[in-house]
């Protein structure tokens, strides 16, 4: 299956994006912990450059906790400031604005000596669709600023909020590259749900979870839904779907059912807190 998804609005978006970064101190960029590298949008480095960087590993509760620890070495040896956080439960929120201090530390000097003392940070949040861009927002300023939900494309447009005298946040839409180079970010994207569901096959995405899970975490979807595998990677999908009751007129297996069940179930951490990428793979 090929992977892409780049509607028309994310050609506008990444125009504003362009035109108010030079009003802009900080750049924030949000990641999906199980995916930090198919999450980065190479476009933002470009967009970034000469600008102050940090990285928020969020949904970092649903990714492996060791590779966490290696994501956030790897990155801040490539000269980021990061930070872990969980945007719904709010862990890792309040370390954010001691970071940002400190990453914006000759810029709030220079303001200093220039006499400018009330002048607040201005920090683009950028990311992908549905890392959790908006939810980390509402966390953050403690109150619901942004519409948020469970699928890519929610914000559409721009929005500046001001979170306090020393920090204004510029939320932008999620917005993807026009084409993977790599069809494995493609379907790192697809399978943590940052690409629209109704473009993609979701039973060919199963089938390539069930073999990625077979190489890094062996044995997880076997115990989570109580099954054998002959290593046959159809009838896996049918024994998840007799177990789960995913059954069409006849008996015959509902197999884009219990597809679609367990990648849900990858998506909510009900499989365990699991990684798809690690910085190894980088130093190839």
């Amino acid at each position: 299956m090929n992977y892409q998804w780049y509607p028309g609005h994310m050609t506008k978006a990444k125009r504003m994006m362009e035109e108010n970064i030079k009003l802009i101190d900080l750049v924030i960029e949000v990641l999906d912990a199980r995916i930090p590298l198919s999450s980065r949008n190479p476009d933002i480095d470009t967009l970034g450059k000469n600008k102050s960087r940090l990285i928020l590993l969020n949904k970092s509760d649903l990714a492996d906790e060791k590779k966490n620890i290696m994501w956030k070495e790897w990155f801040e040896k490539q000269g980021y400031f990061v930070v872990e956080v969980n945007s719904r439960s709010g862990a890792g929120i309040r370390q954010i604005n001691q970071v940002v201090k400190e990453a914006c530390k000759e810029k709030i000097e220079r303001d200093r000596r220039r006499g400018i003392l009330n002048r607040p940070v201005r920090a683009m949040v950028v990311g992908i669709p549905n890392v959790g861009k908006s939810t980390f927002i509402n966390s953050y300023a403690k109150k619901a600023c942004t519409k948020t939900g469970n699928k890519p494309g929610v914000t559409k447009g721009k929005q500046w909020i001001k979170l306090s005298k020393e920090l204004e946040l510029l939320d932008t839409p999620g917005i993807l590259w026009p084409k993977f180079e790599d069809q494995t970010v493609g379907l790192n994207l697809a399978l943590t749900g940052s690409i629209n569901d109704e473009v993609l096959n979701i039973e060919e995405l199963a089938m390539e979870f069930i073999r990625m899970m077979r190489e890094l975490y062996p044995g997880v979807i076997e115990e989570r839904y109580g099954i054998e595998s002959d290593g046959d990677i159809i009838r896996d999908i049918d024994e998840i779907a007799k177990v789960r009751g995913c059954l069409l007129k006849g008996g015959l297996f509902d197999r884009v059912k219990a597809s679609r069940q367990m990648i849900d179930d990858f998506r909510s951490g009900k499989l365990g807190r699991i990684s798809l990428e690690t910085p190894k793979e980088m130093e190839v």
